[in-house]
């Protein structure tokens, strides 16, 4: 589902990424683990084509994203790719269904069909009854839930997440972890998290470590 070869990244004189080999197969979860500053969120953002790598390749699902450029990149990560981030990034003045429904519409899906899958979706997260309410309204767990189901509205081949409960406390992070595995159970997406958990990164196919922009044997 994903391979990456000879990723490299530099910011000045700093690299970042020093030739990173990367693979991951359908439904796998794998966590990527490491210091802060060892290069975890600059790989995923390269593997989630938000960032250009320097150097190296990137294949997902069958496509060379290093050849695509505008509008047509938009429109591969907006239907291949979700994001789950450590803050929600959540549109205050939109309620929990409206967030959700957003990346389907920007896929020109029809508001029925993105609502009725935004609907599904927030049920699943256990938040039937929440659908009206903003993220003001809604806990820090809550607000995570609807950030996943967004990032599921369009049934993309890969799941990245970022740091996805580093901002939960013990309960919620617990009830977050156990719910990645539950989707990939469902929807059979490749997940991709970076992670400081020792738990979350244990719960995971594989996991790996980064030192200084390189994969190490822990």
């Amino acid at each position: 589902m994903i391979q990456a070869k000879g990723i490299e990244k530099s910011f000045g004189a700093l690299k970042v990424l020093k030739g990173i080999d990367f693979s991951a197969e359908k439904s796998e979860v794998v966590s990527i683990m490491g210091a802060s500053g060892a290069g975890k969120s600059t790989l995923l953002q390269i593997l989630g084509s938000l960032s250009s790598p320097d150097a190296g390749t990137l294949v997902i699902d069958g496509v060379d994203v290093a050849s695509l450029r505008g509008k047509a990149l938009a429109d591969f990560r907006n239907r291949k790719v979700g994001f789950v981030f450590q803050f929600h990034h959540l549109l205050p003045e939109f309620t929990a269904l409206e967030n959700v429904m957003i990346p389907a519409l920007i896929a020109k899906r029809s508001r029925k069909e993105a609502q009725a899958e935004a609907e599904s979706l927030l049920a699943d997260m256990g938040l039937a009854e929440r659908l009206g309410h903003k993220p003001s309204e809604l806990s820090g767990g809550e607000q995570q839930r609807v950030a996943i189901a967004r990032a599921l509205i369009n049934n993309p081949a890969v799941l990245f997440a970022d740091e996805p409960s580093g901002n939960l406390d013990s309960k919620t992070k617990e009830e977050i972890h156990n719910l990645f595995f539950q989707l990939r159970e469902k929807y059979g997406q490749t997940i991709v998290i970076v992670t400081h958990d020792p738990d979350l990164a244990k719960m995971c196919d594989r996991s790996l470590y980064m030192i200084d922009g390189q994969f190490v044997e822990q």
